[in-house]
C-alpha cells in the first residue's frame, strides 16, 4: 500500500496504517488457472497433430481408395477436428495468427517430408537392406510401405513405444521382419523428434538474445541522445555559484548543468574545502536554491561532507511529492515462508518504484523464484534501464535459460513525485486498487506472466495522482479468504 502526500500530514499517515491492515483482510482472488489452460492447449495441440497426420496418409493412400471411402474418412477427420475445437480453450486472433506462422512456415509440432524420408532412408539402410524382399517392398509397393511408416509414426506419438493391436497385425502381415522394422522406426523417430526440440530450443534462444541486444541497443541510444540534449551552460550562474562558494571555504573543480527528460535542474559540482574542516553538503542546499531561483536537494548517493579531499556531489531540484509505504505478507496456510516477494526503490528522474512478484506455486521453490525476478529487476532499474525493457529482458532470461516452464507475475508502479502521476505495469499480475477520497478504482491485468513465452505483452497504465490517494498493490495469493464472486464488493466496502 502506497500513500502519496504533499505535505507532512500524521493524521493521513495513521489513516494509511489502518487501512492497510483492513485492505489486507480485503484481496482480490485469483480468477484463472494458468497451468491448467496450458495443458488444455497442450492436449489440443497434440489431437490436432494426429488428425494432421491421418490427412497425411488419406493422401498417401488416395489412388487406392474409391471415391466413397474417401469422402467417409474426410467426414470422420472433419468432424474430430471440429471436437477438438469445441473442447478447447478459446483464443484470441492475434494468438491464431502466431499459430498460423508456426505450422506453415516453422513447422515447430511436425516433422517436414525431407525429415520423414530420412527417417525412411534410415530405416530401410539398416533394417531392409539384407532383406530378401527389400526389392519388392521398396519397389513396386514402396506407397504401401510409406503409409505403413506413417501409422507407426502416428501409433507412437498417441500411445507411446507400444504399438496398438491393429497397428501390430497390420505390421506383422506386410512385413517379415517386423521387430526390427518398427524397433528402427521408433529409434529414428526419437532421434529426429529430439533434433526438432534442440533446433526449436536453439532458435527460440536466437531469438532472445536477438531481442536483448535489440532492447540494449535502443537504451544505449536513448541514452547518449537525452544525456547531449540535457547538458547546458549558464556563465553568469556558474560565477555566482562560484563566488558564494569561495566565501564558504569551498574550492569548486569543475561544475555541470542538466536538465533532466522532466525539465528538472540536476548539478553536478566536484568539490573541496580550503581547509581542514568539513562542511555538510545539506547546508550548501540553500544557498544553491537561493543562486537557481529551485528547491534543489543533495542526491543520496553521494558524500555528505566535503572535506580536503576533491568529491562529487550531485544536487537534484526536489519533488513536490513523497510516499510513504506499508508491506503485510504471511504464507500460505499461514507458513512463515511466502512464495512472494516485493522492493522498493527509488529510481532516476525523481521517480519511485514499488514491485511485487508472485512466483510459480508455494513455499520454497515460489520463494526463490519470486526473489530471482525481484533481484534481477533491482539490478536492472538501478543501472538505469526502462521499466518495461527490463522486463522484457528478465522474460527472455527465464524463458532461455529454463527447459522448464517457471513463471512469475510481475506487478510494478512506478510513481513520479514531481507530477505525482503513476504508471502501473503488469504482467499476469493480480488487481491493483486505487482509492481516492470519494472513489475507488479497480485495475485489472489480462497479460501473461514471465518465463512462459519469449514475445510478452506488457500491461500498462497511466493514473494521476493526488494528496491522500492511497494505491494498494495486491499478490493474488492474499485474497483465498474472500468468498469467491464477492471480492469486488468487499474491496469496494472496505
Amino acid at each position: 500500500v502506497v500513500a502519496i502526500f504533499s505535505d507532512d500530514n500524521i493524521a493521513s499517515i495513521l489513516g494509511a496504517i489502518v487501512s492497510l491492515a483492513l485492505l489486507i483482510l480485503n484481496t482480490y482472488i485469483k480468477n484463472f488457472d494458468l497451468s491448467g489452460i496450458a495443458q488444455e492447449h497442450k492436449k489440443a495441440s497434440d489431437l490436432l497433430w494426429k488428425i494432421r497426420e491421418e490427412y497425411v496418409s488419406l493422401l498417401t493412400d488416395f489412388e487406392m481408395l474409391d471415391s466413397n471411402d474417401i469422402r467417409n474418412k474426410r467426414d470422420e477427420l472433419q468432424e474430430r477436428t471440429s471436437e477438438v475445437y469445441s473442447n478447447s480453450p478459446r483464443t484470441d486472433a492475434k494468438s491464431y495468427t502466431a499459430a498460423q506462422k508456426a505450422l506453415k512456415t516453422e513447422e515447430e509440432q511436425s516433422f517436414s517430408e525431407e525429415e520423414i524420408d530420412e527417417m525412411f532412408a534410415c530405416v530401410r539402410e539398416e533394417v531392409c537392406e539384407k532383406c530378401e524382399k527389400n526389392s519388392w517392398c521398396w519397389g513396386e509397393n514402396y506407397i504401401q510401405m510409406y503409409q505403413m511408416g506413417y501409422e507407426i509414426l502416428a501409433a507412437v506419438d498417441q500411445y507411446g513405444n507400444e504399438l496398438d493391436a491393429e497397428t501390430k497385425r497390420k505390421l506383422m502381415q506386410r512385413c517379415i521382419m517386423a521387430p526390427r522394422f518398427y524397433r528402427g522406426m521408433l529409434d529414428s523417430f526419437h532421434e529426429a523428434r529430439q533434433n526438432m526440440i534442440w533446433i526449436n530450443r536453439i532458435a527460440r534462444s536466437r531469438e532472445g538474445c536477438a531481442a536483448q541486444l535489440d532492447l540494449f541497443a535502443d537504451m544505449l541510444q536513448n541514452v547518449a541522445k537525452n544525456l547531449e540534449d540535457s547538458i547546458f551552460t549558464d556563465e553568469r550562474l556558474g560565477k555566482r555559484i562560484l563566488s558564494q562558494l569561495k566565501r564558504k571555504g569551498i574550492r569548486v573543480l569543475s561544475m555541470h548543468f542538466l536538465v533532466n527528460g522532466e525539465g528538472k535542474y540536476e548539478l553536478h559540482l566536484t568539490m573541496r574545502t580550503w581547509k581542514s574542516e568539513k562542511i555538510p553538503v545539506k547546508s550548501l542546499a540553500g544557498t544553491l536554491s537561493n543562486l537557481t531561483g529551485r528547491r534543489l536537494i543533495p542526491g543520496k548517493e553521494g558524500a555528505q561532507l566535503i572535506g580536503t579531499d576533491y568529491t562529487t556531489v550531485v544536487f537534484r531540484e526536489g519533488p513536490s511529492y513523497y510516499t510513504m509505504s506499508g508491506i503485510a505478507r504471511i504464507g500460505k496456510g499461514c507458513s512463515n515462508i511466502s512464495g512472494d516477494s516485493f522492493t522498493m526503490m527509488d529510481l532516476p528522474g525523481g521517480k519511485r518504484g514499488v514491485a511485487l512478484s508472485d512466483g510459480m506455486g508455494c513455499g520454497q521453490a515460489a520463494c526463490r523464484e519470486s526473489t530471482l525476478v525481484i533481484e534481477l529487476l533491482e539490478e536492472l532499474l538501478e543501472a538505469g534501464f526502462p521499466e518495461k525493457t527490463a522486463i522484457q529482458m528478465i522474460n527472455t532470461t527465464l524463458v532461455c535459460g529454463r527447459e522448464e516452464i517457471h513463471y512469475s507475475t510481475i506487478d510494478l508502479t512506478v510513481f513520479d513525485l514531481y507530477t505525482g502521476e503513476c504508471e502501473l505495469i503488469k504482467a499476469g499480475a493480480s488487481s491493483t486498487f486505487i482509492r481516492r477520497k470519494d472513489q475507488i478504482e479497480h485495475l485489472t491485468s489480462t497479460s501473461l506472466p514471465i518465463g512462459v513465452m519469449n514475445s510478452l505483452e506488457i500491461d500498462s497504465v497511466k493514473r494521476q495522482l493526488t494528496d491522500g490517494t492511497y494505491v494498494i498493490m495486491l499478490t493474488d495469493g492474499v485474497l483465498d479468504a474472500l468468498p469467491v464472486g464477492e471480492q469486488d464488493f468487499l474491496l469496494e466496502q472496505s
